[in-house]
């Protein structure tokens, strides 16, 4: 069913002018499309991140946005959402969203082709399935992670990149984690020979790239308490912790590690050695994240004396990349301490130095970049002179020294924060749009991404 604005005001209990919904086949929505060559599809936006690629205009981007979801609590919340950015007081959006309703959401999204771009971040049981889906009709993809969650899934994402490559469409995934300035940074220092020397090969015991990442279930977003969706916690639906967040770490290795070269799955990837393990949540916990009084029937085999539930939301992976070691893991814990959120721990181990950036108390919960030489004698002088290429491209960016080396002091400017990292997604992937072309190494790392991933879910469910 198509919601009229009154009744999804009603529904939202939002104001009449946040959003104006439009007929599918109306003439000023023709004429709007005319005048802009990207029209977003939002297809069953169960996660905040579909709203995220959303929270500022783009110049290409029709302000109409047609949604295709089953009703319910998450395509509502999608839309308070939306209608949250188009109120703000500072530099308001103007989406116009146009909602259709029903259990042949994605059929009908299909034959009324409202749009040529499919953004996708939801529930992941059957992403997969719509990738290829819209592929096959002729749309390009832009999927949150995970595109994939289990071995089954990447075979068909497979077969949708092979597809979109033959009709020439982009399928590409938001990669939110290389826009972090940290990041940014630890990637342009291993690229400097006298900084940092070569990448250490590192062994199973001391990989040459760890990557750490601890989420939690309670937080904040856009300045509320994030509400979850109950079927967040079913790995059926969103998938175990080791496909989920580890995405953006094993991301990361590629993109730091081995810049603009493309890596093949088939001879470059070695899974060693993989594990998983479940975190508690109590129904009163559950109850605060989800407003749901009882868990559903499709976790309660993940319930433990009747008021625990167990989720596999912890995950690590050691494994080969280019016979380089590496070591990623993810951990949900239900909360941050107070003062703190998710945090990131990363290390990159060169012969010269090692490129730590760490996120704990001492740096107040904020991800900071040191540089820590193994050997001193006359290194000083060679970095302060080679830092000066990188103070060329992020002006501001200054060397503090401390006991172990330097720390890279960065300042506010560069420090957007998670939620602006969408729309740096969205440029980018705008961008290749425009250009009807991207890297050469995006999709054969992507591929590398999700195979590292689901093979490694493979070995952790085998492990005792």
């Amino acid at each position: 069913m198509i919601l009229s604005a009154r009744r999804l005001t009603a529904m939202l209990r939002i104001g009449a002018t946040a959003l104006t919904l439009l007929n599918c086949t109306s003439k000023s929505e023709d004429h709007t499309v005319a005048q802009k060559p990207v029209h977003l599809v939002t297809v069953d936006p169960g996660h905040f991140h579909a709203a995220l690629v959303q929270k500022s205009m783009y110049d290409d981007v029709d302000s109409v946005i047609h949604v295709y979801a089953p009703a319910g609590p998450d395509v509502e919340m999608h839309l308070a959402r939306i209608d949250n950015f188009n109120k703000r007081a500072e530099n308001p959006t103007r989406w116009n969203e146009v909602v259709y309703t029903g259990a042949d959401f994605f059929d009908k999204m299909l034959t009324q082709k409202s749009g040529n771009v499919v953004v996708l971040a939801g529930n992941n049981e059957k992403k997969t399935e719509y990738i290829a889906r819209a592929i096959g009709a002729g749309f390009n993809v832009l999927g949150d992670k995970p595109m994939a969650i289990d071995g089954k899934g990447f075979d068909l994402l497979k077969t949708a990149f092979t597809e979109a490559a033959s009709k020439k469409l982009l399928l590409y995934d938001i990669m939110t984690e290389r826009y972090e300035i940290s990041t940014i940074l630890q990637k342009e220092l291993s690229q400097l020979p006298e900084v940092f020397g070569v990448l250490e090969a590192g062994t199973p015991e001391n990989p040459s790239v760890t990557k750490e990442s601890v989420h939690h279930f309670f937080k904040y977003v856009s300045g509320s308490i994030l509400t979850r969706p109950p079927w967040f916690m079913d790995v059926k639906q969103e998938g175990e912790g080791i496909v989920d967040v580890t995405t953006h770490l094993v991301d990361l290795v590629q993109w730091e590690c081995f810049p603009e070269q493309a890596i093949d799955y088939t001879h470059d990837i070695e899974i060693q050695k993989a594990k998983r393990t479940k975190t508690p949540m109590t129904l009163s916990q559950f109850k605060a994240i989800t407003k749901l009084d009882a868990f559903p029937g499709y976790l309660q085999s993940m319930v433990k004396s009747d008021t625990v539930l167990e989720v596999y939301s912890n995950g690590e992976i050691n494994y080969k990349i280019k016979n380089v070691h590496a070591r990623v893991s993810v951990i949900w814990n239900y909360q941050a301490p107070e003062g703190a959120g998710d945090t990131h721990y990363s290390i990159m181990r060169g012969t010269k130095a090692n490129l730590i950036i760490r996120q704990g108390k001492e740096e107040q919960f904020k991800p900071t970049l040191y540089i820590e030489p193994l050997k001193v004698d006359g290194y000083e002088a060679v970095l302060a002179g080679q830092f000066r290429k990188i103070q060329d491209k992020y002006a501001g960016v200054e060397l503090k020294k401390n006991a172990k080396g330097w720390e890279v002091v960065i300042p506010e400017q560069y420090k957007e924060g998670h939620e602006a990292h969408f729309g740096r997604v969205m440029e980018k992937f705008l961008g290749y749009l425009k250009n009807g072309d991207m890297p050469a190494w995006e999709v054969p790392n992507m591929l590398a991404k999700y195979y590292t991933t689901t093979k490694a879910l493979e070995v952790a469910v085998k492990e005792p």
